[in-house]
Formats: C-alpha cells, structure tokens, sequence
C-alpha cells in the first residue's frame, strides 16, 4: 500500500477498476463524488486521476468526463498495476497467464545466461542455488527461489530482459509460495534448479533451456493440478 495519500486513492480507485466495479468505457462518478468517498481535496484526487492516467485506466474528455479505458490499453507492464490486478483476478487464469509468459521467456534466458555469464553474475546464481539447497521451511525456499529466477535473467546480461525481473517480482513469488505449497514437500523442485543452474554454469546453452523448460513444464503441472 503506498504511503502518500494520492497513492492510497490511486491504488483504491485502480483496484475497483481492475476487479470491474467501474466497466471499461463506462464514466467514472463525479470529481465532488469521489472526493467526498475518498475525503480527499480535489489536488489529491486529480493527482491520483493522473497517476491511473499514465497507467492506461482511464482518460478525460472535455463535456464527457473520466471514462474507464478498454482493456487492452491498460498498461499492465507496470509492475504496481501488474501487483494489483494479481489480487483481484481470478487466481487459476492469472497464475496460467503468468506461466505464459515465463514460459516463453525464461527458457531462453537460461539459455543466453549459460553464453554470457559472468564471475559475478554466476556467482549470484550460484548463492541463489547454495540458499535453496540450504532452505528449511518454505518461507526460506521462496525467497530463494525468487531469487534464483532473477539472477538467471540478470546473468543472460541483456538490458532489455533484467528489468522484467523487477516488473513479476511480486506476483512472481506469489505464484512460487503456491507452487512450493503445492508440492508434497516444499523444496521438489530442487533437481530442476540445480540441473538449470548446473547446465548454465557448464555454458550449455542448450542444455540451459531444455532444464529451465523442464522446470516450467513441473510448475504448469502443480498450477494445473
């Protein structure tokens, strides 16, 4: 939750939007309405307005109003509003949704991380792997799951793909505590890592992107199951 005042009204307002309170293309109730709901000036709601304007959720017309935006322009590249659609959609489609997306990305990360490592960005990787191996209850193996996931798209060493990492990190390790919680013990999926991680440090790429590839394919199974 933000601290600022605007940013708790942004999130507030954003939230109903995304859970479908507020249609898209329908007009959002007054500025006088919301300011009396929220108990909020009109510089602090029209800064929040602003803020779900940058974000793709709405947009104001002259004689028209604020009008929640469709679908599709909704900018859920953003990792707040990325954080903040996971709490309100449905959990099965939005946990298969993100799996999409890893697995189209993090396969061949793997395999560009096993070319173009280096000393230190292996060596994250490789304490990353050394804390889930060491990890003793599920909250140890989550952050270190994470975090093992992030170094891999740190260590492919292209800037394009070590910001996606900060975009899913919070719905990311969402869906990593569920997994972990699924199995029938939390650290199964150790093997998986290790023959990733194993495969990277070998500069297999190949290798690489068939181990990460396996281990989506196990996590899609718990997610489906």
């Amino acid at each position: 939750m933000p601290h600022d005042l605007h940013g708790r009204v942004a999130q507030v307002l954003a939230t109903a939007i995304l859970r479908g309170d507020y249609a898209p293309e329908s007009i959002l109730p007054r500025e006088a309405e919301l300011m009396e709901a929220f108990g909020v000036s009109r510089t602090v709601l029209r800064e929040a307005l602003r803020t779900l304007t940058s974000k793709g959720l709405i947009e104001s017309r002259p004689r028209v109003g604020t009008r929640v935006r469709v679908k599709s322009a909704w900018n859920l590249l953003d990792a707040n509003l990325l954080d903040w659609y996971s709490r309100v959609a449905e959990p099965m489609a939005f946990a298969l949704k993100l799996q999409e997306m890893r697995e189209m990305v993090e396969p061949y990360a793997a395999g560009l991380a096993a070319a173009a490592y280096t000393d230190d960005t292996l060596d994250a990787l490789a304490a990353a792997h050394a804390a889930m191996v060491a990890a003793r209850n599920v909250d140890e193996w989550v952050r270190a799951d994470l975090q093992f996931h992030l170094c891999v798209l740190t260590a492919c060493s292209n800037e394009l793909l070590i910001p996606l990492g900060a975009l899913i990190e919070r719905t990311l390790e969402g869906q990593l505590r569920l997994n972990a919680k699924r199995a029938d013990v939390f650290n199964a999926s150790l093997a998986e890592h290790t023959a990733v991680f194993e495969a990277i440090r070998a500069r297999d790429a190949a290798a690489a992107y068939a181990a990460m590839a396996s281990l989506l394919g196990v996590t899609r199974g718990r997610i489906e199951g």
